[in-house]
Order: structure tokens, then C-alpha cells, then sequence
């Protein structure tokens, strides 16, 4: 019997064809042998990866780690995936928490009792008190309620929210909260996360649509600067250029202009300690002025939510430091 295994073995056929070596990195590009190309197909029904230069096959049998079904609507990814959504910051559970439907018919669609759906209703009650049973919970939920209303109402960005959320919360747990509003907080927290991300808005503009001013705003976010130890850059004038430029509807050639001004100004030591508004305004309106596409200060003004008088002094200071009165 041995000498038959020992037939066997030496009669197999030996494959003609060999494995190339091929190194398995995620960061690592593959590169095909043959022609030295990095450029590859990944066809995910066979697993193998191609070269798209020579078509040489550079690997094979790959594992596909993605679902095994295959969703063509909205609807049935959903009905089909079997994971939750995402973690929401903006939500006091974090959106990790299974929520009772305000649906009346059961899984298989018949409608539900109405001694069922009175149950049902205690349950959701119950859910919703146990949600926040605590003190910081509470004030969690009217915090992120407040956030969600300001950035709604100031139209920002999506990607703000969780920035929001996430240092609002660091605030919470380490109880610096106590003695503030909440809407101070908030508002603090998204004048930081706006600044961050550089932004253009001021305090003013924020406590158009909240209830706190903007010396309340400055006094807490002082405060939390301080115990977080966060890093800011300082608001640039040429960050408002293009807010107030799209507010005015002024062409592409008198933005330009009014960024080349404030560089030129920044270079020369003018614009240290000066409202950043203003300053914006004011080469916004000599940039109109040189290029031919003359706005008035007071809209300059009503855009830039400054006084007349603001930008008037501030024009003077640019056209007397830069010597701008013969271009003009």
C-alpha cells in the first residue's frame, strides 16, 4: 500500500502555472512584475486583482469583506442591512438606543389592538422619561436641542454639529457647566468650532440668534479656552472677503483685489488690532472703487454688520499707509 500512495504521488500532475509573490500591505501599492505598472483592477466577482497595463492576474482568491446581499434602493438597504446607523453625537443617547415606532400595525402589517397600542404607548412614555433620568442628561438634551436651532438658523455647516456636540459634552463631564447658562455655553462652544474650522463669523453675529451677547459670548469663551487649553488661529480679515463679496454680489476681480489689499496689509503691520469686519469691508469698498464696480458704504455696512463710520476710518488708514489715491 505505501508503494501505491508513492505511485500516486509521483504520477500527480504538477500545476503549470506558479503563484507570483505578492505582498499583502494595506498603505503598499502592487505592482505588476512584468511591465513594473501600479495601476490595477480590483474585479470583486472573480477576486482578483489585474493589471490594467499587460492584464496580468497579480492576485486572486481575495476575500470580499463587504455584504453578501445586494440592495438597488433606498428601501431595501435598509430592510436588509442588519447593523444600526452610525453614532450621532447631536443625540443624547448618541442614536445607540432602539426607539419604540408611532406605527399601528405589527411586523407581518396587521393592525395592532387597541389594547396592544395603549401598552405600547405606556412603553414608549416609560422609554422616553428613562431617556433622562438624570440631571445631566436633561441638560444634555436641551443643550444639543439649542445647538442643532443655532446652527440651523445661521445655516452652517453639517460637519459642525458633531464638533459642537463632542466639546459640549467634554464641558458636561467635567462639571464646568455650573454657574453658566446653557445657551452662554453653547454659544461659546460654537464660536470655538467655527474659529477651528475657520469659519467667518463673529460673536455679534451669533447673538443675533441667541440670547446671550457677545460680552457673555467673549467672558465664557475665555473661560473654556483656558481650562481646555485650545490652540486658535486668529480670525483673518481675508476669510470674510468672499461672505461679504457673495452677499453684494460683486464679481470675481473685486475679491481678488480686496485679498491682494489685506496681504499687502498684513505684510506692513496694519491690520494688528483691528476689528477683522471692518477691515474687510473697507478693502472690499476701495477694490469696488479701483475696479470700476462702485458699492456704496452703506451696503458694504448692512453685509459686513458694521458701522458706516467703521469703515470709513479703516479706508483711510489702508489708502494713507498703502498709498493707494493714485491707483483710485
Amino acid at each position: 500500500m505505501n508503494e501505491a500512495l508513492l505511485i500516486n504521488k509521483q504520477t500527480q500532475p504538477k500545476s503549470s502555472t506558479k503563484s507570483l509573490p505578492v505582498k499583502h500591505h494595506k498603505k503598499e501599492k502592487i505592482s505588476c512584475p512584468e511591465c513594473a505598472t501600479a495601476v490595477t483592477i480590483h474585479d470583486t466577482i472573480r477576486g482578483e486583482i489585474i493589471c490594467f497595463q499587460c492584464g496580468l492576474v497579480l492576485d486572486s482568491n481575495i476575500i470580499d469583506l463587504g455584504p453578501e446581499w445586494r440592495a438597488f434602493t433606498k428601501e431595501q438597504r435598509d430592510l436588509r442591512r442588519r447593523v444600526g446607523s452610525p453614532i450621532n453625537y447631536m443625540r443624547s443617547d448618541k442614536g445607540l438606543t432602539t426607539t419604540l415606532g408611532w406605527g399601528f400595525r405589527d411586523g407581518r402589517g396587521r393592525m395592532i389592538s387597541a389594547h396592544r397600542r395603549a401598552e405600547i404607548h405606556r412603553m414608549r412614555k416609560w422609554q422616553r422619561r428613562s431617556r433622562q433620568n438624570s440631571s445631566i442628561e436633561r441638560n444634555l438634551v436641551l443643550a444639543l436641542k439649542e445647538a442643532e436651532r443655532l446652527i440651523s438658523q445661521m445655516r452652517l455647516p453639517f460637519s459642525v454639529k458633531d464638533s459642537v456636540a463632542i466639546l459640549y459634552r467634554k464641558i458636561l463631564s467635567r462639571n464646568l457647566i455650573r454657574g453658566r447658562t446653557i445657551e452662554g455655553i453653547i454659544a461659546a462652544v460654537l464660536y470655538i468650532i467655527c474659529r477651528k474650522f475657520q469659519i467667518p463669523i463673529t460673536m455679534k453675529e451669533i447673538s443675533l440668534y441667541s440670547r446671550i451677547n457677545a460680552k457673555t459670548q467673549g467672558r465664557i469663551y475665555r473661560f473654556i479656552m483656558k481650562e481646555f487649553d485650545i490652540d486658535i488661529p486668529p480670525v483673518s480679515p481675508k476669510d470674510f472677503v468672499p461672505r461679504f463679496a457673495e452677499e453684494l454680489n460683486l464679481p470675481t476681480r473685486v475679491e481678488r483685489h480686496a485679498i491682494r489689499i489685506l496681504e499687502v496689509a498684513k505684510q506692513k503691520v496694519i491690520i494688528s488690532g483691528k476689528a477683522p469686519t471692518g477691515l474687510a469691508a473697507a478693502a472690499l469698498y476701495i477694490a469696488s472703487i479701483t475696479e470700476g464696480h462702485r458699492t456704496t458704504q452703506r451696503e458694504i455696512a448692512d453685509a459686513a454688520n458694521v458701522t458706516e463710520v467703521t469703515i470709513r476710518n479703516r479706508y483711510k488708514e489702508l489708502i494713507a499707509e498703502l498709498n493707494l489715491q493714485k491707483e483710485m
